[in-house]
């Protein structure tokens, strides 16, 4: 099964290669403006909306196509793509393919790829004559370099109702498949040319003449009494009470000494002081309250999963209020939640409103809150505590950390941890060190970064030692999963060691399993990954997922795992592992085998799928992860 996670990874790992292949697969009659268009928003729709079947793939292969989340994602392209080149009918309902795209849209601008040469012209030509089937085979032939086989079986699930012939039609162009890889048909690299001006000149006055009604309108409704008129992107008022109106006021926020932190029993958001250039502002802090008050149409709210976006009870803590890069922001705590308000430094369009959920935070969570991003750069807002902060890549546990300077608590910009086109090469993380001790904490697109740690469930400890880096290296990039889903600390948990079978022969070695569980802030949502990593390889495989169980948790610190392994002989073998506690394992359905103890090694045959049970020292059953 591929979460819709996993396939995000993919998509966005891939995005470039697979907005290619649905522009190639699109007919070329259409605009080329038009076609770039439809195949970013093809691309974009063709997440999944839930878990979803994915075929058996060797946990030896590397690259795209041993990814089920890749595999996914580009059927659904080439399914999508198909459908948008169909003629509509009279007598039926358009498919959602072949209606204009919604998202994305560019106004004022035409949008086209950089033209090739006369080898490229001609070969779009070529491809315009056949089928939308036939482009499909063309493409994932030469671009995705798949074998007729795979091909045809792409296409079979993409709704083709003959693959062969769309094979056949294929050959009839020659072969020319590095042509594919010209600008010619990169939709990611484009060239901007202005649409027709006189018409836009002639609309442009249409709208000047609309703005200036509505702008009277807006200025007769601000006149009476103290009216919306002053706070900026937020809606009108719907209600009046004194409670509601104190949250409204600026005068009334909540500020913190400097060094309230250092006599104060809780060491939390709540002692944090208000920092920033504009903690002054009254127009900038009056807007933030009515904004999260009351959110207008225009305004961006997003918010971590299982956090209310109300306005606040009360008057909230004022945390930041400054100018950062080209915006504007405020940073308030009610308690219950961080939220950030940003605007752009001249004017309000554009405005934004995220909100993340921070009951409980101790310490150790309060570390750091983000304060924007920009062009794949993270600036965080540190704890009043925090003495020092660097930069440090999870992937390459053997390099030292980069040091940062904070200024006001702020640091520079620092690259996060970003799906960028290829394999995933490193991981950036942000080391804070307090007078207690050294801890990881990492960008998961939310306003507070995931606490990192290491070891058994019992007792983690943050994952700045060596011991702990080596163990995160190569589980690192399976962090892209858990973003945007609240997280609150991720531990990882080196179960097990198991010999690889055939290590006397082709020199396996041994394996590692590694168990890592993300928590949420809202205390459900778990989601537990088994891993396994074999010498040599850079990445671990996933072997099993878990979503609000407890295991891998201080609740049931235990787990069970199994995993298909292919040697360098060729054998393929059932390999699985249990925590400490674990007396026995046993294999049942498409391989059958048993072992005493909590290591068992079965041969198995190619995409076999086994059911693992565990015995616990105790007599108590332990059933494996799926």
């Amino acid at each position: 099964m591929v979460d819709v996670e996993q396939a995000e990874a993919a998509l966005v790992e891939h995005y470039p290669r697979l907005v290619r292949l649905a522009y190639l697969v699109l007919p070329s009659g259409r605009s080329r403006g038009r076609r770039v268009l439809t195949a970013h928003h093809l691309v974009q729709r063709a997440l999944p909306r839930g878990r979803t079947p994915a075929p058996v793939v060797p946990a030896q292969r590397t690259g795209p196509e041993g990814d089920p989340g890749y595999a996914l994602v580009r059927l659904q392209v080439v399914r999508t793509a198909l459908e948008a080149g169909l003629p509509l009918r009279r007598r039926a309902w358009p498919k959602r393919a072949q209606l204009p795209p919604l998202l994305p849209q560019v106004w004022g601008l035409k949008l086209f790829p950089r033209p090739g040469g006369a080898d490229e012209l001609a070969l779009d030509q070529r491809l315009s004559a056949l089928s939308g089937a036939a482009r499909a085979a063309h493409a994932l032939r030469g671009l995705e370099r798949l074998p007729d086989g795979d091909v045809r079986g792409i296409l079979t699930a993409a709704g083709v109702a003959d693959a062969d012939a769309a094979l056949a039609e294929a050959d009839r162009v020659p072969d020319a498949y590095r042509l594919l890889d010209s600008p010619e048909f990169d939709p990611c690299s484009l060239q901007a040319r202005p649409t027709d001006l006189l018409r836009r000149r002639r609309h442009g006055r249409a709208a000047l003449v609309a703005c200036a009604a509505l702008a009277v309108c807006g200025t007769l409704l601000a006149l009476p009494g103290d009216g919306w008129g002053g706070d900026g992107p937020a809606a009108p008022p719907y209600a009046r009470n004194p409670a509601a109106q104190a949250a409204l006021d600026p005068a009334k926020l909540t500020r913190v000494s400097p060094t309230a932190w250092r006599t104060s029993a809780r060491t939390d958001f709540s002692v944090w002081p208000a920092r920033g250039d504009r903690t002054g502002d009254r127009a900038l802090l009056r807007r933030a309250l009515a904004v999260w008050a009351r959110p207008g149409g225009a305004v961006q709210v997003s918010a971590t999963p299982g956090t209310p976006t109300g306005g606040p009870a009360g008057p909230p803590r004022l945390l930041y209020a400054g100018t950062v890069d080209t915006a504007r922001v405020v940073i308030l705590y009610d308690g219950l939640r961080i939220a950030r308000y940003a605007e752009p430094v001249h004017g309000t369009a554009g405005a934004a409103l995220d909100f993340a959920r921070v009951d409980g935070a101790g310490r150790d969570d309060a570390g750091a809150v983000v304060l924007s991003r920009a062009d794949g750069n993270v600036r965080y807002l540190t704890a009043p505590w925090v003495r020092g902060a660097a930069r440090r890549d999870l992937r390459a546990p053997d390099t030292g950390a980069t040091g940062l300077t904070l200024t006001g608590g702020v640091t520079p910009p620092l690259a996060g941890p970003v799906q960028r086109p290829g394999p995933c090469s490193s991981w950036s993380v942000l080391q804070l060190t307090d007078g207690k001790g050294t801890r990881l904490v990492t960008d998961l697109g939310e306003l507070v970064p995931a606490r990192l740690t290491a070891g058994a469930p019992g007792a983690p400890r943050p994952a700045s030692g060596a011991g702990a880096l080596r163990t995160w290296a190569p589980f690192a990039c399976s962090l892209g999963a858990l973003r945007s889903a609240g997280v609150r600390t991720v531990n990882a948990w080196a179960f097990a060691e198991q010999p690889l079978p055939g290590a006397g022969r082709d020199g396996s070695g041994s394996g590692t399993w590694v168990c890592t569980r993300a928590e949420t802030w809202r205390g459900d949502g778990a989601r537990v990954l088994a891993q396994f990593h074999t010498p040599g390889g850079r990445f671990g495989a996933v072997a099993a997922t878990a979503q609000d169980v407890p295991a891998c948790g201080p609740r049931e610190p235990r787990v069970l795992a199994g995993v298909l392994w292919k040697s360098g002989a060729g054998s393929r073998y059932l390999l699985a592992a249990g925590s400490d506690g674990i007396a026995s394992v046993r294999a049942t359905g498409g391989v059958e085998g048993s072992a005493r103890g909590r290591l068992l090694t079965v041969r198995a045959g190619k995409g076999a799928r086994a059911y693992l049970e565990g015995t616990l020292e105790n007599g108590k059953p332990v059933t494996g992860l799926r």
